[in-house]
């Protein structure tokens, strides 16, 4: 039973009676109505040489990021539904209550979200992992909370009063042992299309003693959700990463989505291997994306530009390129 709630609820938490290496953590997406303003928020915990809970903040604008690390003591979690406290921090589907004051600043504030938009999840398909998510010793399990949902409310940073209402956010998490050796990860929910959103990954997957490159990713346009995966039978026609951008093609049996980001700087942030969080990643809240999806026949469909992508692409590349 515990299992089939585990699988069926990816956005609750994981880690009950979870032994090391564990972690698990959510992803907060803000942008403001104005797209002046640009951040995230990452609550979490960790499993291992040196146990903690954490949140880390991007300030996707300015590129300055931090994290503060907490006892975890301070962590809890509901098991009915998803609900984190982390020292009187608290993290839902529906909102984000803050409340901290430490050597790097002072964060406070509640935002409530409004409309949110889950990847559809069903027995056989439950979230966007499809049946992996019921394969078990996973590195990595993936989930998206919220592709898409209005904002309300603001934030006080540093006695900067920081307002995202009429804002647009996005909510995913990961968990398992340790992030993928390599892998790229971009998303945006700013098109010149209204409710449209993208999110999408590929990395190194650990697979009975070898690996293989897995995807996911998914467009939602106008109420419909076009994915393409591993498991969906899609493939990658063209995977190419360059310093200043990443080009990449999936295609199945109807459709064809080509996507062009580009890689401005970004900000620094840990993220788990092993042992602690001893992996440093960079990501972008300030890419554009270019993408178009097509019927496998040459007709377009959709043809847009996503702007405030985030995007990482970090780990062995040249690994994760030459992989099929």
């Amino acid at each position: 039973m515990k299992l089939l709630q585990n699988v069926l609820e990816p956005d609750k938490y994981h880690g009950f009676d979870r032994k090391p290496p564990f972690f698990e953590g959510w992803y907060y997406k803000l942008i403001s109505k104005d797209e002046k303003h640009r951040f995230a928020i990452i609550p979490g915990i960790i499993l291992g040489e040196k146990d903690h809970a954490f949140i880390q903040l991007l300030n996707g604008s300015t590129r300055e990021s931090d994290y503060r690390v907490f006892p975890t003591d301070s962590f809890s979690a509901s098991q009915e539904i998803f609900k984190v406290n982390i020292a009187g921090n608290v993290f839902t589907r529906d909102q984000v209550i803050l409340n901290l004051d430490d050597q790097h600043g002072l964060v406070q504030g509640e935002l409530t979200f409004e409309q949110i938009t889950p990847w559809p999840v069903t027995f056989r398909s439950p979230g966007i992992m499809g049946w992996y998510a019921w394969v078990p010793k996973m590195e990595t399990y993936h989930g998206v909370v919220s592709l898409n949902h209005k904002i309300n409310g603001s934030l006080s940073i540093n006695q900067r009063e920081v307002d995202f209402s009429g804002g647009l956010g996005y909510i995913e998490k990961d968990w398992g042992a340790a992030f993928p050796a390599a892998y790229v990860w971009y998303q945006s929910n700013h098109f010149n299309s209204a409710n449209t959103s993208l999110t999408a990954s590929v990395a190194i997957i650990p697979w009975m003693r070898s690996a293989f490159r897995g995807f996911i990713c998914g467009l939602w346009h106008k109420g419909n959700l076009y994915r393409f995966a591993t498991y969906t039978g899609a493939e990658i026609e063209k995977l190419q990463v360059f310093d200043d951008r990443i080009d990449w093609v999936l295609r199945d049996r109807q459709y064809r989505l080509e996507m062009i980001a580009l890689r401005p700087e970004g900000g620094s942030l840990l993220a788990p291997d092993r042992v602690e969080m001893g992996k440093r990643i960079v990501e972008t809240m300030s890419s554009t994306i270019e993408l178009c999806l097509s019927t496998v026949n040459g007709k377009e469909i959709y043809s847009d530009t996503g702007r405030n992508t985030a995007l990482e692409a970090s780990g062995d590349l040249d690994r994760l390129l030459n992989l099929k």
